[in-house]
């Protein structure tokens, strides 16, 4: 079983989340900013982390840059999640360090996959 870490301000978004990943056997700790997520990552380690891009105290780019920056999370994957699709800022979190991307909405057909790869 894999903990995975999913940070998200929308709480409608949090509930997707968990309508998706309910159906793993996977350890998920839910939280609704980035702040909130760095403190968690720091608490555990986890074996993935999703986030939203734009979320209030942390975005997903400055939470993937700081978690980077421990040696714990050096080889974690981190997926941001977001309706923003432009390649500059696709480009800014890979250079944070995220292992992925994906568009809003999410469904389980565009998560799973992502999920299943990053953990395998």
């Amino acid at each position: 079983m894999s903990s995975i870490l999913v940070a998200d301000d929308q709480l409608v978004m949090r509930n997707m989340f968990k309508s998706i990943l309910s159906a793993t056997d996977h350890d998920v700790v839910y939280v609704e900013d980035g702040q909130k997520a760095y403190q968690e990552a720091t608490k555990r380690r986890f074996d993935l982390v999703i986030s939203d891009l734009y979320m209030p105290f942390m975005t997903g780019i400055e939470l993937t840059a700081k978690l980077r920056s421990l040696s714990t999370y050096k080889g974690v994957p981190i997926l941001i999640v977001s309706t923003e699709n432009a390649t500059d800022r696709k480009q800014e979190g890979r250079q944070a360090g995220a292992s992925g991307w994906i568009v809003k909405p999410i469904s389980s057909q565009k998560l799973m996959p992502a999920v299943n790869k990053l953990l395998s």
